[in-house]
């Protein structure tokens, strides 16, 4: 069921959702939103360690029902040289990495986000890593794309969201994406010998917790239909202020952590490619703080192996978890 609040025409929805928006962060578009380093299991199935760089940049132009990534946005565009400025300051600070993940609250090809006059010099500061993730919506993957896989030369992987293949739910999210734009997308990385990896949702709003691993699967066989590599799984969070709106007339609480786990217990079982867990504040899915923990480090060798391991024992939740 629809929230009766919640509009179906586009537009209506942009207002609806930033009407239900909170305060934002301060941010300095000179220095990024944060950095780490963590290690993830490659394409050549190595363990390597993995620097991410959350950048600070302009707001995207999208206005996703379910992301909260605005609120460490910029409101204007960002200025030349910070991107580079922010990107200096993180690798100054981190440890040595393999790989380099740059996420930044929206599309790397966004004109406004990432101004082309600095991925020369983005290049160059990343020309020591063996591959770039970069993270783009699906109508931003032009030839812009080719082009930095040119500069950089070292191998290039966007990250693009899927969410969800749910023909209904897909569109009330308001991402103003479709499956084909996705995989046309997709084709045209790949023809240009970028890399794809996908972020799937577990269950995204409007959808019941029965039914949440079954569309996460069919996301997660879409996507390497689609010729992903990777794919990302992503517990919906409450706390945008949009989705917290929905929850109060029934149409949207978290998964459960069991339901991430069996969803990504059944990506795996897949043997089609990578699947991955997101972990980020996970604490806030979890219903028993007895076994939280050993459930969390499960999850964690899970995304290392690639292997189903054996579910967590609670004693005191009485459930095999």
């Amino acid at each position: 069921m629809i929230a009766p609040s919640y509009p179906t025409a586009p537009a209506e929805r942009d207002r609806w959702i930033l009407q239900h928006r909170g305060g934002r962060a301060q941010v300095d578009p000179w220095k990024p939103a944060g950095f780490f380093v963590e290690d993830e299991r490659s394409a050549s199935l190595e363990v390597i360690p993995v620097a991410t760089i959350l950048l600070t940049n302009r707001e995207c132009p999208w206005r996703c029902l379910m992301c909260d990534l605005w609120r460490h946005t910029l409101q204007e565009p960002t200025p030349i040289g910070a991107i580079p400025a922010q990107l200096r300051y993180a690798l100054d600070r981190l440890p040595p990495a393999r790989a380099i993940k740059l996420y930044n609250s929206g599309s790397f090809f966004d004109r406004q986000a990432i101004p082309p006059a600095d991925h020369e010099e983005i290049a160059l500061l990343l020309c020591g890593f063996e591959r770039v993730i970069v993270e783009c919506h699906p109508v931003l993957v032009n030839d812009s794309a080719t082009v930095f896989r040119e500069r950089l030369g070292t191998p290039l992987e966007v990250a693009m969201g899927l969410e969800t293949v749910h023909p209904e739910i897909l569109p009330r999210l308001n991402k103003r994406m479709t499956l084909d734009s996705f995989a046309r997308a997709a084709e045209r990385l790949l023809k240009s010998g970028i890399a794809l990896r996908a972020f799937v949702l577990v269950k995204p709003p409007f959808l019941r917790e029965e039914e949440a691993v079954e569309w996460a699967v069919r996301s997660i066989e879409f996507a390497f239909d689609c010729g992903a590599t990777a794919v990302s799984l992503i517990p919906t969070r409450s706390g945008n202020g949009a989705l917290d709106a929905l929850a109060e007339v029934g149409d949207f609480a978290p998964p459960r952590l069991s339901t991430l786990e069996s969803a990504h217990d059944a990506g795996i079982r897949l043997q089609r490619g990578r699947v991955f867990a997101d972990l980020w504040d996970l604490e806030r899915f979890a219903s028993c703080r007895h076994c939280f923990a050993p459930r969390l480090a499960r999850l964690r060798q899970t995304n290392l192996q690639q292997i189903k391991l054996p579910r967590v024992q609670c004693d005191y939740c009485r459930a095999n978890v």
